[in-house]
């Protein structure tokens, strides 16, 4: 069975939600109305009666007079018939004809002194009376009971018609909130058709640099849509940093292997040569490096947070160590939110590439400063420092200056120590000869 589309299951529960309503709303109005006018009824019976008991009292001779009991109450006709304690009728309203009141248990009671209403039928017809008894005093009535009734066929008719009247407003309401319910739901599902349909083709395609086009309106999918898009711009950026991976760490790993493959040849052609042999662990070494250096670009990119508390300046002064050509500097004391051995890599990867960019037997200087919550290790060469250009681009993978590229290395160091700084919460920067990390401090206490 295929499933119902959204715009359906939303109109389906608009009808319904509107159809309950009318319904219950209906239900409600009816009891409301037929209560109202049956208390209204109750309250001109026993008015009536209360009158007729008292002109009973007090002038019995009123009773017998033509029309006496023919009075309106509220602007309804009641039927009146005044029995005495033996339940002989002493009055009645001309207007029952040779119709009689009936006389069920609510006339008993009111002989016993208790008033009381009762639901009957008089030719057919359905009434409502009310019995009250009529005070032990002078007259033919005394001691007996007055009957007031009235017919309640018109607050049937006018429940029966009310129920019509709201069954019909409860179909025309239905009709129009379906209808309603169905342009409206029709009109916000159409742009996510659009951008399903849009994501279909980009995955048809295979095109991640396409993006979903943002709906006007409402403004719910149009966030989707920028929601999407930065997915899609995320996803463009990681197949572009492996393509570019790939391609860099082909081309690194090309001219070692190359040399590895001429170096063999010649000793396949000339025997064993010391010099050769050396080329070939050189060579060897230099992919060993390459391959522990993407290892630890790729641990630095998918390690969590590190939480343990390292004291910066003993970090520095293991590295710098058994170094005569690295002097420190230090400004204060800092414990920094990290990890031992990744914050040592880093200062390693920078020394090592202060080195590398200095001239021989150069010195190189650690200095490290706090300030405002902020710790700051700065690694400065004699070299001629980076070009404008290339500060912005030196933390790249495999990135070289120009006048390095013939140089030992991966060209992924910096690259390492810019991965493990931001994930210790951190910045690094290069200016010059000079490249910064900057790390958030902790309360040594914590």
């Amino acid at each position: 069975m295929r499933p119902r589309s959204l715009n359906s299951r939303l109109t389906l529960a608009a009808i319904a939600a509107v159809l309950v309503a009318v319904l219950v709303l209906g239900f409600a109005a009816r009891i409301v109305v037929s209560t109202q006018l049956h208390s209204s009824l109750d309250r001109s019976l026993r008015d009536r009666a209360v009158e007729v008991a008292r002109l009973s009292v007090s002038a019995p001779a009123v009773l017998s007079a033509p029309g006496a009991l023919e009075a309106p109450v509220s602007g309804r006709q009641l039927s009146v018939e005044v029995l005495d304690r033996e339940g002989a009728i002493v009055a009645r309203s001309l207007a029952l004809g040779a119709k009689l009141l009936p006389r069920g248990p609510e006339v008993a009671e009111a002989l016993r002194g208790r008033s009381a209403f009762a639901d009957s039928e008089l030719g057919g017809e359905p009434i409502r009376l009310f019995a009250a008894p009529i005070a032990e005093t002078s007259g033919p009535a005394a001691g007996g009971v007055v009957i007031v009734a009235s017919s309640t066929e018109d607050i049937e008719d006018t429940v029966h018609q009310l129920g019509l009247l709201l069954l019909l407003c409860g179909a025309g309401a239905v009709i129009v909130g379906g209808v309603a319910a169905a342009l409206l739901t029709r009109r916000g599902v159409r742009p996510l058709r659009q951008l399903s349909s849009s994501a279909a083709e980009i995955e048809r395609t295979g095109d991640a640099s396409r993006r979903l086009a943002t709906p006007e309106t409402p403004e719910e999918i149009g966030e989707l849509a920028r929601t999407l898009n930065g997915m899609l711009a995320a996803l463009e950026a990681s197949r572009e940093r492996e393509r570019r991976f790939l391609a860099d760490a082909g081309h690194e790993m090309r001219t070692p292997l190359t040399s590895l493959v001429g170096n063999v040849d010649f000793l396949a052609r000339h025997g064993e040569s010391a010099g050769v042999i050396a080329d070939l662990q050189g060579d060897a070494a230099r992919l060993q490096r390459l391959i522990g250096d993407l290892l630890a670009l790729e641990r630095e990119s998918a390690a969590p947070a590190p939480g343990r508390a390292v004291r910066l300046e003993q970090t520095i002064a293991e590295v710098s160590a058994g170094r005569p050509d690295v002097v420190v500097r230090i400004d204060g004391t800092a414990t920094v939110a990290g990890e031992p051995d990744a914050l040592a890599r880093s200062l390693e990867n920078l020394v090592e590439n202060a080195a590398v960019h200095g001239p021989p037997g150069g010195r190189i200087e650690i200095r490290m400063t706090v300030e405002d919550g902020l710790a700051s290790v700065a690694v400065t060469d004699e070299g001629a420092g980076f070009s404008p250009g290339e500060e912005e681009v030196a933390f790249e993978r495999f990135w070289r200056s120009e006048d390095a590229r013939g140089r030992a290395g991966s060209g992924i160091g910096l690259a390492i120590v810019k991965a493990s700084v931001e994930r210790h919460g951190g910045s690094v920067c290069a200016r010059g000869s000079t490249v910064t990390i900057t790390l958030p401090t902790v309360d040594r206490a914590s």
